[in-house]
């Protein structure tokens, strides 16, 4: 299993006025998702144990809570049938209302947004190219994402098999626009790393008609927006990060012509996007979110997000060595304060990531960030983002961990670091997924109980460093393809010539391998 891993007040009543879809908001205080009493049983009847969120807004910990104005418009939704056509034109035109760009459509994700934005910039809205996608023979069939920009998110965007321009640089840049660009798409939160502005590029593109596109999935939604003031033609939100809206929601906002075209691109019409189905429940919950939005006390969540890490400040301050920090943010994604604990291992006895392997395993569940240091004498630390506690959660974290930092866990013997074997040479590994099969190709280097080296798979390569400990053989490597890096974990074991164990592959799961050297 892989381990990476207020108050609003409630509406007086749930209105369909002309003035949006939510009722009036009694007062303006930071939000109160309620939570049933008995809301764990339902996870934990199927062997599922909840947790408190204390990472921020990760997909993979199920993202954010639905706010009570979000339930509410997703029930009342489900209680008819519409036209889906006509509820994309209705929530458009809200959507501009409230946000102030031309035109607004809901989409299963961010990704999805990504998606539809970029099949709309290759086949606008005419059906005959819509059909042929994947099938780019004729049509536009690049997108220029600067280098600075390029992200494991972006699959979205290469699924329609355009060919991917990275430039580097603003000559780089210039050069990359031709007549073949769809898009030129962009990263928000890498924006200041980039050699050109985002006016300049913005400028750029429009002087070739070539539309552009910037992912924002866990930013705060800005009214006017930050990215369409600066001449941005689409720009797409998350709706179950900072909004708190569906989690399977995503938000496309921009140039009416671009998003009308998004929206005919995406389901339910029979076009590339049809898999991406976001329901009418989920259209309507959307709309909510972003309803709540405007009218959420900004300001006081922050203050109480702030009195929370206090909170769990104070719980450690009087051990030994702690020192702690609540840090101001320092870009647009996951835009909280968040505190940072520091302490040395080897007197308080424990480490963060000891920390973070027993919150997890404690009742309740507790997923936090850790980090360990290298070296008897060490730092090590851990880290809290508020964005996505409930309140009175702040108390139940800071008392577990206290009681941890009071009963650090007993620590696991020490390994012999003496290397018993030599494993320098290359070696041909077999790989067991859980469908499938690959053989790649190991370069070992053994100096003592070091290891470096080569690791070679079907397509990609990369370095590799590890330890040999006994007879454990142990090390890393990260294989990055386009914006994503594919991370390997081999811990295995010599015997009899051959090395046999597992792979960690991080959020892909694990695989068996057994490797032999290669003669010949």
């Amino acid at each position: 299993m892989n381990r990476w891993f207020s108050s609003l007040s409630r509406r007086d009543t749930f209105r369909r006025a002309g003035t949006g879809v939510l009722g009036i908001l009694a007062g303006r205080l930071p939000f109160r998702a309620a939570q049933p009493a008995a809301a764990g049983n339902l996870y934990q009847a199927i062997g599922v144990r909840p947790l408190i969120n204390c990472r921020g807004t990760f997909t993979i910990i199920s993202g954010s809570l639905t706010l009570p104005e979000v339930k509410k418009a997703m029930d009342e939704a489900s209680r008819h049938y519409v036209h889906l056509d006509e509820l994309a034109d209705g929530v458009g035109r809200r959507l501009a209302q409230i946000t102030q760009a031309e035109w607004g459509i809901v989409t299963a994700g961010c990704a999805a947004a990504l998606t539809h934005a970029t099949s709309a910039c290759i086949a606008g809205a005419d059906p005959e190219k819509m059909n042929r996608l994947p099938d780019l023979t004729g049509l536009k069939n690049e997108v220029v994402m600067p280098s600075q920009s390029r992200n494991q998110y972006d699959h979205a965007i290469r699924m329609l098999g355009v060919k991917m321009l990275t430039p580097r640089t603003r000559e780089e840049f210039l050069e990359a626009l031709s007549p073949a660009t769809a898009v030129v798409s962009l990263l928000g939160e890498s924006l200041s790393r980039h050699p050109m502005t985002l006016e300049e590029m913005v400028a750029a593109a429009h002087a070739r008609n070539i539309p552009v596109l910037v992912d924002a999935a866990a930013e705060r939604l800005t009214i006017p927006n930050v990215y369409l003031t600066k001449g941005v033609d689409m720009v797409g939100y998350s709706g179950g990060k900072c909004l708190r809206g569906p989690q399977c929601a995503g938000l496309l906002l921009g140039r009416k012509d671009l998003l009308q075209a998004a929206w005919i691109n995406s389901s339910p019409h029979h076009a590339f996007g049809r898999p991406m189905k976001v329901g009418k429940e989920e259209t309507m919950g959307m709309l909510a979110a972003v309803e709540a939005w405007v009218k959420r006390d900004h300001q006081a969540e922050w203050k109480e997000w702030e009195s929370w890490l206090e909170t769990i400040r104070q719980s450690v301050a009087s051990f030994p060595t702690v020192r702690s920090e609540i840090m101001q943010p320092r870009g647009p994604s996951n835009y909280t304060p968040t505190l940072r604990v520091s302490w040395n291992a080897s007197k308080v006895g424990l480490t963060g990531g000891q920390l973070v392997a027993a919150l997890d395993a404690g009742d309740p569940r507790i997923t936090l960030t850790g980090s360990d240091g290298f070296g008897p004498q060490s730092e090590t630390s851990f880290s809290v983002n508020p964005y996505m506690m409930m309140p009175g959660e702040d108390a139940i974290v800071a008392r577990r961990i206290r009681e941890v930092f009071s009963n650090p866990p007993k620590a696991a013997p020490a390994e012999d670091s003496a290397a018993s074997v030599q494993v320098s040479g290359r070696w041909d590994a077999d790989l067991e997924f859980d469908r499938g099969r690959a053989r790649h190709t190991l370069y070992l280097e053994q100096t003592g109980e070091r290891l470096a080296g080569t690791h070679h798979g079907e397509f990609l390569s990369a370095d590799l460093r590890g330890t040999v400990n006994g007879a454990r053989v142990r090390f890393r490597s990260s294989h990055r393809h386009e914006g994503n890096s594919i991370p390997y974990g081999f811990d295995g074991t010599f015997a009899n010539g051959v090395l046999t164990g597992t792979v960690d592959l991080g959020e892909y799961g694990t695989a068996r391998f057994t490797a032999k050297k290669h003669f010949g």
